[in-house]
């Protein structure tokens, strides 16, 4: 076994408490640090999931020889300015989704990592499922025949909004459409391998941020997707991808719901059969990939994945568009988002 890549992790958000698990339990990864603008925190943090060292602020754990690679899970708003610093220190970056608060800071943020040949990736867990591939063999054979469409919902129900949760905070980037559009977005360009040539949108704006969003997207060759995300409706994280041939429906392609992964083929004459994948984290998975291919570039000169940065941006210019498209009141050509 080759010696593990070192990680830290910048703040000690919610979602710091998973990924970290994660880490630690990766084969190919160890965590080794932990920071917070509040030292006590960091060292609270630390004792608690038994990890080696704290510190009480992000560029002091940036000036860390020893780390390879940071995990950023700090809101939108502060993602460019700490991944870009993270970079300029020489480490690799996983950055918590959305990738950035807006197209222009994640753009600077690639020209960054892409500058000093460090790697960038969002952290859309879904995607390093063992299910997912699985799905994409599917589609890659030609089962579903040429796709046609995609329609995907990622939704849950608040009663009563909280207004402390950096969801509702626009100044943090908060949104329905930041957190939770950009899995359907995401989605919806990893099944058809391709960019919108336009989009129209409509939001519903309530604490000041994009509460619930609907959204229509256009592909060359006959090809649509619709996607619906929300802060108002009972939990839903589906996606169905339709071709000339079949189906693919999955009802929990975000988290699986049980330890097994499930999703459902159509043929053409609607019968389903259902397809389970088990004994499969998918945080886990995610966190070895990134691992493996900083490995690579350290010990073996592999260049960047370029295509794990590429996506990430492609996905917050297709976002861009969508909200744009919301302020105008009409459809937006994806040409026009540089």
């Amino acid at each position: 076994m080759p010696e593990p890549i070192r990680w830290g992790i910048l703040s000690t958000a919610n979602i710091a408490t998973k990924v970290g698990s994660a880490i630690q339990s990766a084969a190919n990864a160890n965590l080794l640090a932990i920071a917070s603008r509040c030292e006590n925190k960091a060292r609270e943090w630390a004792e608690v999931k038994g990890v080696p060292k704290y510190y009480g602020s992000y560029d002091s754990l940036l000036n860390d020889q020893e780390i390879d690679a940071v995990y950023i899970p700090l809101p939108p708003s502060m993602h460019a300015e700490w991944v870009i610093r993270s970079a300029e220190h020489g480490k690799h970056i996983l950055c918590e989704k959305p990738i950035a608060a807006n197209f222009s800071q994640a753009s600077e943020m690639a020209q960054a990592c892409r500058k000093h040949n460090l790697q960038l990736m969002d952290g859309v867990m879904w995607v390093h499922h063992q299910r997912t591939a699985v799905m994409k063999q599917i589609i890659e054979k030609g089962n579903l025949g040429s796709l046609r469409r995609v329609a995907s919902a990622f939704t849950f129900n608040w009663d009563q909004i909280p207004e402390d949760n950096i969801r509702t905070k626009k100044e943090l980037g908060g949104g329905s459409l930041g957190d939770l559009g950009y899995y359907c977005v995401r989605a919806i360009l990893w099944a058809f391998e391709d960019l919108p040539e336009r989009v129209f949108s409509t939001v519903q704006n309530k604490s000041g941020v994009d509460f619930n969003v609907t959204a229509m997207l256009w592909f060359q060759e006959d090809r649509m997707a619709t996607f619906d995300c929300g802060f108002d409706t009972v939990l839903r994280k589906w996606f169905e991808i339709s071709g000339t041939k079949g189906s693919i429906v999955c009802d929990d392609f975000t988290v699986p719901t049980n330890d097994e992964a499930r999703f459902w083929l159509h043929d053409p004459s609607g019968q389903a059969a259902v397809h389970k994948i088990k004994d499969c984290v998918q945080e886990i998975n995610m966190i070895e990939n990134f691992s493996q291919q900083v490995y690579l570039m350290k010990e073996k000169s592999l260049p960047i994945q370029t295509d794990w940065i590429d996506i990430a941006v492609n996905t917050q210019r297709v976002c861009h568009a969508i909200n744009k498209s919301a302020e105008d009141s009409a459809i937006v050509n994806l040409a026009d988002i540089v």
